[in-house]
């Protein structure tokens, strides 16, 4: 028995690199149209081909062997720093970011749908890298993870394996793996292309709106404005709010609404409470600003819903400058930053079923305690959810806050602010982006140091993928046979 299988890990690497150098070549379009240079994308795609092909053919043997746990957690982390890596290139290769250590925060920050930036003025930046910035959200997203999903069966193995490492509540739609990845595909073009042609309906142009729409379904945040959705119309900011929450709903419950099966729906608790937490949380901000905030209602009620369902699902676009916004509401958005919308969508976090599951093992141990003979158990969508599921969660929230104190407590060691610490660990390790003090909504992350750079840029990976991928891989028992 193998304690992992290279090749196998090598072949998913490879397919990783595929898909990459054709994400550098959609870019040339844009370059073309606007008068800009090609080579950045047609060199970085050139060199992901040739890695491509060195992984490739190395790995020949790779279709007769299975998948195992081990090759599963490896592969998975190391496909999204591969990506991470070679998608700085575009940046290096047409200067506008120099340095390795800023353009991989970039990229890290692109595919891992965070929305943090080092740039201070991106509205003089190419079009095509603008394009290339949205672009890497959209397909971090979840379109690596829907086309790894479509590909891989083709070399036997098990698509949904690798899917379903980065949320451990996922529910299957469908017993075959690539229909799974078609029907979510199908939805996140759908969405994409609908925000699209309602943003530019608005006072958008096309381009914005091509981008910004990339950026709202993959509940990014990357902007083509220095002052995020600010610059636009109320009729956009209403736009990309509801797509927003649409981006912050489970794929699964898409599906079940395309197939009719309300019933299913119904069932689905998480999307019942993450809409009760959106509707209570963005009123209550509403009516903050009406009394304690020079707005009309109408700007209380958009500028608190907005910003509400942003930082709730992980997005990360602003309306106002909440900084400055009375201190109640200001608390509020700071803890949503450890919220997140719901699992089986593409926003970080920890997670609005993993905050229901704390809740109901609350209510039992209150129950326990005034009934110590109650035999009580942890329904979830009318099912007991196993000890070991309920186990593994609180787990992970455990770690979850273990890594925030980590890396908060790295960033104040080497120079930043506690504000500006924790809200930058909260916000990366959550996939948000902006955050309070120094990394505020109209400021950025260029004043971090490199080592506090390469930090938040694992940390944003670490918190696409959960957390648990990546810890596993550091623990004794997995190195073992």
């Amino acid at each position: 028995m193998k304690l992992i299988n290279p090749l196998l890990i090598l072949r998913i690497l490879s397919i990783i690199l595929l898909i990459e150098a054709v994400s550098f070549l959609l870019c040339l379009p844009v370059a073309y149209i606007y008068n800009e240079p090609a080579f950045p994308f047609t060199l970085s795609s050139g060199i992901s081909i040739l890695l491509f092909f060195m992984f490739f053919i190395v790995s020949g043997k790779a279709k007769q062997e299975k998948l195992t746990n081990r090759d599963g957690f490896l592969s998975v982390t190391l496909s999204w720093i591969i990506f991470s890596l070679i998608g700085a290139l575009p940046y290096i290769f047409s200067g506008t970011i120099p340095s390795f250590v800023n353009a991989f925060f970039e990229s890290s920050s692109g595919f891992t749908t965070t929305g943090s930036s080092i740039f201070t003025d991106v509205e003089n930046l190419p079009f095509s890298i603008l394009f290339w910035r949205s672009l890497t959200h959209w397909i971090g997203g979840l379109g690596i993870i829907v086309l790894v999903i479509i590909i891989l069966p083709s070399l036997k193995i098990t698509g949904y394996q690798l899917f379903s490492l980065e949320s451990s509540l996922k529910e299957k739609i469908h017993p075959k793996t690539k229909s799974i990845g078609y029907r979510v595909l199908f939805i996140y073009l759908g969405l994409t292309l609908a925000e699209t042609i309602l943003l530019n309906l608005g006072d958008m142009t096309f381009f914005d709106s091509i981008c910004n729409s990339f950026s709202t379904i993959a509940t990014g945040g990357f902007s083509t404005k220095n002052r995020s959705m600010e610059f636009y119309s109320s009729y956009n900011q209403y736009v990309v709010m509801i797509f927003m929450f649409l981006a912050g709903t489970s794929q699964v419950v898409f599906y079940y609404l395309f197939k009719f099966n309300f019933k299913k729906i119904i069932q689905n608790e998480e999307f019942w409470f993450y809409s009760g937490v959106t509707i209570t949380v963005g009123a209550v901000m509403a009516l903050i600003l009406i009394f304690q905030a020079p707005l009309t209602h109408e700007e209380a009620f958009r500028h608190g819903f907005f910003n509400t369902i942003s930082i709730l699902t992980t997005t990360g676009f602003f309306s106002a400058d909440y900084i400055i916004w009375p201190l109640p509401a200001i608390m509020i958005l700071f803890l949503l930053l450890f919220t997140g919308a719901s699992t089986g969508s593409t926003t970080g976090g920890i997670k609005m079923a993993r905050h229901l599951i704390v809740l109901k093992n609350i209510k039992s141990i209150f129950t326990k305690l005034n009934h110590p003979n109650a035999l009580t158990s942890v329904w979830f969508n009318g099912k007991i959810l196993p000890d070991k599921t309920n186990i593994t969660i609180l787990s992970f929230i455990i770690l979850y806050m273990f890594f925030f104190l980590i890396g908060t407590t790295i960033m104040v060691a080497t120079g930043s602010d506690i504000v500006s610490s924790t809200s930058a660990v909260a916000a990366s390790i959550g996939n948000i982006g902006p955050g309070f003090g120094t990394v505020g909504p109209t400021d950025n992350y260029a004043h971090f140091n490199d080592l506090q750079k390469v930090v938040l840029s694992l940390l944003m990976i670490i918190g696409r993928l959960e957390i648990v991928t990546v810890f596993v891989l550091f623990t004794r028992s997995f190195w073992k046979l």
